[in-house]
């Protein structure tokens, strides 16, 4: 499958318009992600806790946000959803450079921009997931995944170490207003795509049953539930890696800012060569067997991230290995899951496996991130990271126990019977 301009969806309007609207927004939020702990270390002198209670607060929301939205979002226009979300994202993300520059900024502020941006970012997430197939036919989708996968890639690899340098040279602040700017970019391209969305006709219901009905819909298929569960222990995973990355590299490795946002930049290379060999090694070798590769080293990579000692290069050549196997092969399995549920799931019911999906997950985060303080003081910083790795490593076990390495083609995977 090739990703780049010669055929296919990149003649398609809609998509490109959709196509520009996230790669923007992916780039600016890569800044944000690496400018708001670093004001909280760097300027605000945040200690651990706080620093971790910061990450917590910026996916915790999600949980609640995820289990209303379940209750309407397959109701309504998935667009204009998304255009309010880029909108709000970009006032509270550019109220921290007027903070700022006025003297207040404290934690506070901070917590509130996590807490209120994650709201916000979650409602465009979810819808988000059920727009795509509103826009592209089914056997469109994993080119589609794949193109808007490579993308936020390239995103990945400029974006944090562009965000290091421009927080040595012109300060945390108005690296964060550059974020605020690519959601006012995002929501200008969204309101150029004109597609009719369908919708459900279905009464609203009360917001868990509605997040029941979507766990149900998962549980109904031996293929999406197994890829739900092995989720579900990544997210848990990687809450612990959200919570105490700057940490461990900033002041466990002695690593300055600069060079740690370029480290993570570098995995932005892993995850573009993952968008585009996943459809080849699939092709390749089968589906399933390609899907338990990409989360086999997907997940093991996080071990060398645990065992860098000290700001030398070998600890520098660790962390870059991390990020280019992990995202490379984190973006490669993406793909293909997530085609895998688009495609078998009933388009129906896509909104309410979405917000399911979004709760469980951003429940597992939380769980994670608030679970890494504590533990964090307990075992260290180090101890806290290894326990992060090897709760990954058991997404590993769900998978290779289930039919998924069976499956040759996508196609071959029957949707679930009704309940």
């Amino acid at each position: 499958m090739k990703i780049w301009p010669d055929r296919g969806l990149w003649q398609h309007r809609d998509f490109l318009n959709l196509w520009a609207a996230q790669t923007v927004s992916a780039f600016g939020s890569r800044i944000t992600r690496t400018a708001l702990p670093a004001l909280a270390i760097v300027t605000l002198g945040a200690s651990d806790g706080e620093v971790a209670l910061l990450a917590a607060l910026g996916v915790a929301p999600a949980i609640v946000v995820s289990l209303a939205a379940s209750g309407f979002i397959e109701r309504i226009a998935k667009r204009p959803l998304m255009i309010a979300a880029d909108i709000s994202r970009a006032v509270l993300i550019a109220s921290v450079p007027v903070v700022a520059w006025l003297g207040g900024l404290g934690m506070t502020q901070l917590y509130a921009v996590a807490v209120l941006a994650c709201i916000a970012g979650t409602l465009f997430q979810i819808a988000d997931q059920a727009f795509l197939p509103a826009i592209v036919e089914k056997e469109d989708l994993i080119e589609g995944n794949s193109k808007l996968s490579a993308t936020d890639s390239v995103a990945e690899i400029a974006g944090p170490g562009i965000a290091g340098l421009l927080i040595q040279a012109v300060t945390a602040p108005v690296a964060v207003l550059l974020d605020a700017l690519s959601f006012l970019w995002s929501a200008a391209f969204l309101t150029r795509i004109r597609v009719n969305e369908p919708r459900s006709d279905r009464e609203p219901g009360r917001p868990l049953a509605r997040a029941a009905a979507g766990i149900r819909a998962i549980w109904a298929s031996r293929y999406v539930r197994p890829l739900f569960l092995a989720e579900m222990l990544g997210m848990l995973s990687w809450g612990f890696f959200a919570a105490l990355y700057m940490l461990f590299a900033l002041r466990e490795l002695g690593l300055d800012i600069a060079t740690t946002g370029l480290i993570i930049g570098v995995g932005g290379i892993g995850a573009f060569a993952g968008a585009l060999f996943s459809g080849w090694v699939t092709r390749a070798i089968g589906f399933g067997p390609a899907l338990l590769l990409f989360l086999i080293l997907n997940m093991g990579a996080g071990a060398l991230f645990a065992a860098a000692r000290g700001p030398g290069w070998d600890s520098i050549a660790l962390l870059v290995a991390h990020q280019l196997i992990g995202d490379c092969f984190a973006v490669a399995y993406a793909i293909q899951a997530r085609s895998l549920r688009q495609s078998v799931m009933p388009r129906a019911v896509l909104g309410r496996v979405a917000a399911a999906g979004v709760t469980a997950q951003a429940t597992m985060l939380s769980l994670g991130a608030f679970a890494a303080v504590p533990l964090a003081e307990w075992l260290g910083v180090r101890g806290a990271v290894w326990t992060g790795v090897l709760i990954g490593l058991g997404s590993v076990l769900v998978v290779f126990a289930s039919p998924v390495p069976r499956l040759r083609r996508i196609e071959e995977a029957e949707p679930p019977r009704p309940a």
